[in-house]
């Protein structure tokens, strides 16, 4: 049986909530699981950004007059505010890993027991 049938039938058992893993393999498929939904959050936020400006854009160049140039400022609000939010997405979702190591979080949690263990027998 794979370890996702094995985490599938606990959560059916236990309803879906308060999944605690107790195998360090079941552990890592969850925190993989939810690094992959991330990345797909950011990659839907990218697609949905190209396609509405690309609309944007298509609306902003019918509503043209004679003449007139497409390179204004207004006709990039949009894009460029826009733009910021999904870089800060992009960040969020890339850099810690890239910045604290793909294990940052794991040897934080040891280094806060040790301390929080010496703490108690001082």
């Amino acid at each position: 049986m794979s370890i996702e049938d094995r985490i599938q039938r606990r959560m059916d058992r236990r309803g879906g909530a308060d999944f605690t893993s107790s195998n360090p393999d079941e552990i890592k498929y969850q925190e993989a699981l939810k690094r992959v939904k991330r990345i797909k959050g950011f990659y839907t936020h990218a697609l949905v950004y190209i396609v509405i400006n690309i609309m944007i854009i298509i609306v902003n160049v019918q509503g043209l007059k004679e003449g007139e140039s497409y390179f204004q400022i207004h006709n990039f609000f949009t894009l460029f505010f826009w733009g910021i939010g999904l870089l800060a997405h992009g960040l969020s979702v890339f850099l810690p890993g890239m910045i604290l190591g793909s294990n940052w979080e794991e040897r934080k949690i040891r280094e806060l027991m040790e301390k929080e263990k010496k703490e108690k027998w001082e």
